[in-house]
């Protein structure tokens, strides 16, 4: 399928670090020209390469020969005239000469002109470095052009490069030791703009030195709210005292898309899609962006870059963008996020005096989790597990197997269980309401939620206790609780945590050697198709929920991208391809899309009362924090993207 990358707000960006030799200026402007024809075909927008690239960077005190910046000169000339029928903004490195000064400059190309140089401004001369012994500084040069092969260059470190026809596409340049100066020049940049920073550099390597440099590059994309592309020049260098690998770092607003770096002599380069929309809704919702202004006016510079037709995409979409599945920091994860739920009800029972918690066990993931929660807390206050009250409420629905794994998993935590049938109490309820018990409709279903949290209430003041809650995050944006039932409690422990998240964690959990006792009930709680057990069992088929509302691990996709990107219908359902290709149909995708809208705005009356809860990842819909929204919204704007979605297929 053929995406145009402009209309997902999708920029390439294709950074190299080409093969060099010391002062060979035909050799190296060879291989730049190769991969800038690599660059072609991948469609890049935004072509990056090394600090000095054309000279080479270790060329000493041969960058005050004539020859060779006469060399540096002509291949400028080259590559613009070879580069006219490639699509991008192409950045490279040269020495440049200015005023009887010596410049170490990053050249902007487009479309066979040369636009803008931009001179580096901290000129390092520190142990290893000498820098000052041939260039200048920006703060240096005397003039705002630079004559170039006859024609005259803006020139300076006050230059934004924007797209004609993407004006969101605004590009700024720092080179190598401006980005680790006490103030880089990418501070005002971005303040001024620029949402993608290029840096060409020369950092050779030390033991670790790449960890730091990587931490810094991705650092500043947090701290500028950008997107940050780092190439740095290769092992061709000379090694009479250093050595370099040609480190590329690709980073988006604090996260790293890609690397690679590689110590052999040949060329290589990396190509990343960065989202564009990411950085500019970042940006919206940062106060602290806005308050700010840049230092300095800057010249704004145009330059052309075409749509970008292509079937493919350079990058990564995580089933399950809560969370990283990286299998060695499973462990680390899950024991930090109980870390935290366990100190947020500490800190509400020791505000309370409180000593003794209830909660409503089901023998699903949320009660589940929430229990264990509560015993680690309650170990943590070194208080008496048996105050932990585990409540097994079966009602007209329940199975079998959840009323078992419930029942052992009280009794292997040596809490205070107990087991109160709702079936009679739910029955009276009807003929107190006039409701026909054949008639399995929502009044039958709510009547058996309300009942069970009236005795979780009540149970709670009998003990002088509270309701912990266990309803999550997925269930509070689709508002699949029942209000003033599973919706309410007196403090919830789950509040920030979607549904794949806690499955994840429980999953994790099954293996850990502190809760041997319970591993392989763990397991099939896993294991057991998520339901709220509200109808008869038919068949031996049980109510389930992922069979009326769809699956979760799609719907938390949706949250985690219209929350904390504000992505619309139409990119998500983007993303949703891309990572569930091989398992669902777009029209399946299309219509848990449209769920998840529909219940999302039907639901807010649901969110904007429910209980005190702990933020834990960066989403939340806490109405007291992250999420401010009228319950008489009208969701028509996101509705209308959808159908016409659903027309286009």
């Amino acid at each position: 399928m053929k995406i145009n990358l402009r209309n997902y707000n999708y920029l390439r960006v294709f950074n190299a670090s080409p093969q060099v030799r010391v002062a060979d200026v035909d050799f190296n402007t060879k291989h730049i020209l190769s991969l800038l024809n690599t660059a072609g075909h991948e469609k890049a927008d935004i072509c990056l390469f090394p600090e000095l690239a054309i000279s080479s960077y270790s060329c000493n005190d041969l960058f005050f020969n004539s020859s060779l910046l006469e060399a540096v000169e002509q291949s400028l000339d080259l590559i613009k005239q070879e580069s006219k029928d490639i699509d991008s903004l192409i950045v490279v490195g040269a020495p440049l000469r200015s005023s009887g000064r010596l410049f170490n400059c990053a050249v902007a190309i487009n479309k066979g002109k040369i636009l803008g140089i931009i001179p580096k401004k901290y000129i390092i001369s520190t142990n290893e470095f000498y820098e000052e012994r041939w260039f200048s500084s920006d703060v240096d040069r005397r003039f705002d052009t630079i004559k170039i092969n006859n024609d005259l260059i803006p020139f300076g470190g006050d230059i934004i490069f924007q797209s004609e026809e993407r004006p969101d596409v605004r590009i700024g340049i720092e080179i190598c030791e401006d980005l680790w100066a006490v103030k880089p020049p990418s501070l005002d940049l971005c303040l001024a703009g620029a949402n993608v920073i290029l840096n060409l550099s020369a950092s050779n390597e030390l033991l670790s030195k790449s960890d730091y440099r990587r931490e810094l590059v991705t650092t500043q994309s947090a701290r500028t709210l950008s997107s940050y592309i780092y190439s740095s020049c290769g092992a061709g260098e000379s090694t009479t005292d250093v050595i370099y690998s040609g480190h590329l770092i690709n980073s988006e607003n604090g996260k790293l898309l890609c690397e690679t770096r590689n110590f052999d002599f040949d060329s290589h380069y990396i190509i990343s899609d960065i989202d564009l929309e990411k950085i500019y809704n970042a940006r919206l919702k940062n106060s602290s962006y806005g308050f700010e202004q840049p230092s300095f006016d800057y010249r704004i510079l145009k330059f052309s870059i075409g749509d970008k037709i292509t079937d493919n995409i350079y990058r990564e979409f995580a089933k399950n963008p809560f969370i990283t599945e990286n299998e060695d920091k499973a462990d680390d994860l899950v024991r930090e996020i109980l870390d935290f739920q366990s100190t947020a009800l500490a800190k509400r029972l020791l505000h309370i005096n409180g000593k003794s918690v209830v909660l409503g066990i089901s023998g699903g993931l949320d009660s589940t989790l929430a229990l264990l929660v509560a015993c680690k807390t309650f170990k943590k206050m070194n208080l008496d597990l048996k105050n932990i009250y585990g409540l097994i409420l079966p009602g007209l629905g329940s199975s079998d197997r959840t009323n078992s794994n419930a029942i052992e998993l009280n009794n292997n935590l040596g809490i205070t269980s107990k087991t109160i049938d709702i079936s009679n109490a739910v029955n009276s309820h009807f003929i107190d309401i006039e409701h026909d018990p054949e008639e399995m409709s929502i009044v039958y279903e709510n009547s058996q939620a309300r009942e069970r949290t009236q005795i979780l209430m009540d149970y709670a003041n009998k003990i002088n206790g509270i309701v912990v809650g266990t309803g999550d995050l997925s269930e509070i944006a689709l508002g699949w609780s029942t209000y003033n039932a599973d919706h309410m409690s007196m403090y919830n422990v789950n509040s920030g945590l979607p549904k794949t998240v806690i499955q994840f964690m429980i999953k994790t959990l099954c293996n850990w050697k502190e809760y041997s006792n319970i591993n392989d009930i763990l397991s099939d709680i896993v294991d057991t198709p998520i339901s709220p057990e509200l109808l008869p069992i038919n068949n031996n088929e049980i109510q389930n929920t992922e069979n009326i509302i769809g699956p979760y691990e799609v719907h938390d996709v949706i949250l985690y991208y219209f929350i904390k990107h504000s992505y619309k219908p139409s990119k998500i359902f983007f993303i949703l391809q891309r990572i569930f290709k091989e398992k669902y149909t777009d029209k399946e995708l299309i219509n848990w899309l449209e769920i998840f809208f529909k219940r999302f705005f039907s639901s807010q009356f649901k969110r904007s009362c429910i209980p005190d809860g702990i933020k834990i990842g960066s989403v939340s819909l806490s109405p007291r924090g992250d999420w401010r929204m009228p319950s008489d919204t009208i969701g028509k704007v996101w509705f209308s993207e959808i159908e016409k979605l659903r027309s286009q297929l």
